[in-house]
């Protein structure tokens, strides 16, 4: 039976790459796209690629009827004060924002200044990448997506936190460059082309709050760990890669690292290993990743065994984004895990 579908916030550049998605989705059909500045105009007048692909007009947000599935890709802070309406108006809500990703209420406060208005929901969301959480998201009411640099970040890093390899006596040293769509459609000052082109500027070198969901998915036991973590912004469109600097307890050997990694992604469908002998593409690049809903993860051992630098690319507008949340919508709805979301990107582009 063909799923009902809207989305909320639908002129960004997640809410486009959404619709993209769930157009070719052979389980879905897309009924309402909202949007307060553009309601009533053809939804291609946000999104031209998907001219001749479907003649939906956005309509306002308080026009939305009930359906199967509602996904807010709406600015942080949006979903959080009306997501008891979401519920009403979802079967299944997964929600793109930042608003119910911790676990923590008073990690809002933290990290995004501000006390969070429905603390008592938290307990029931779910942080929705499939890799660490998928037996929880095939029940879940409300799937809370992961931020696209936290995605990243978190998927390099976990089976070697897991696999206790890591010395968390020493910190973990995370470098982040994003592009330019990672900072949404809205323009700014740093996104006028003449301030933005060219550069690898410096966006937030400590105290990202992405921080938060690093710490919390890399927590094992109880002990977590000490992250510094930095964003760059860099001249690309899509794309992150971050690239981190772990201390090891003990010397390993590359085959060491083979056998972690296999262990924990060896059966995951949008995983891949990254580490070629020689090439140009020897390491993971974002760039052979536009459009993909793929996690490429490589690592570099130091000479002595005890150091080791993980590089993990992903496209922020899908891996980061709308890939993950269809992904996690597959798993919830039973489907095949990769429906829709098999595209094997470009090369060259």
């Amino acid at each position: 039976m063909t799923l009902n579908v809207a989305i909320m916030g639908g002129t960004g550049y997640a809410g486009g790459e959404l619709l993209r998605l769930l157009l070719s989705h052979p389980e879905t059909e897309v009924t309402q796209v909202t949007s307060r500045s553009r309601a009533g105009k053809f939804v291609h007048t946000a999104h031209p690629n998907l001219r001749k692909r479907t003649q939906l007009k956005f309509v306002a947000p308080d026009q939305l009827e009930h359906v199967d599935v509602l996904f807010a890709a709406m600015p942080h802070g949006a979903s959080a004060p009306q997501v008891e309406q979401l519920l009403e108006l979802g079967s299944l809500v997964v929600d793109l924002g930042a608003d119910f990703r911790l676990r923590n209420p008073a990690d809002y406060e933290t990290w995004y200044r501000w006390t969070h208005p429905h603390a008592d929901l938290i307990s029931g969301t779910i942080y929705g990448m499939p890799e660490l959480h998928r037996d929880e998201i095939r029940s879940a009411r409300y799937i809370a997506s992961p931020g696209c640099t936290a995605t990243a970040s978190i998927l390099g890093l976990v089976p070697l936190v897991r696999a206790g390899v890591v010395d968390l006596s020493k910190p973990i040293i995370i470098d982040a460059k994003t592009g330019s769509s990672g900072a949404g459609a809205e323009h700014s000052a740093s996104s006028h082309h003449p301030e933005r082109s060219g550069v690898i500027r410096p966006f937030k070198p400590s105290g990202h709050r992405h921080s938060a969901e690093i710490i919390q998915e890399l927590t094992v036991d109880g002990c977590a760990p000490d992250i510094a973590f930095g964003v760059s912004s860099v001249e690309a469109v899509r794309g992150i890669l971050a690239t981190s600097y772990v201390s090891l307890n003990a010397p390993l050997a590359d085959k060491d690292l083979w056998k972690i990694y296999r262990g924990m992604y060896g059966q995951e469908p949008f995983i891949r290993l990254v580490k070629e002998a020689s090439g140009i593409h020897r390491f993971p690049e974002p760039k052979i990743l536009s459009g993909t809903n793929y996690c490429d993860i490589g690592w570099d051992l130091d000479a002595s065994g005890e150091r080791l630098v993980v590089m993990a690319a992903i496209d922020n507008l899908m891996k980061g984004a709308a890939g993950q949340a269809v992904q996690a919508v597959n798993i919830r709805l039973g489907f095949d895990e990769t429906l829709g979301l098999d595209f094997a990107g470009l090369h060259p582009i």
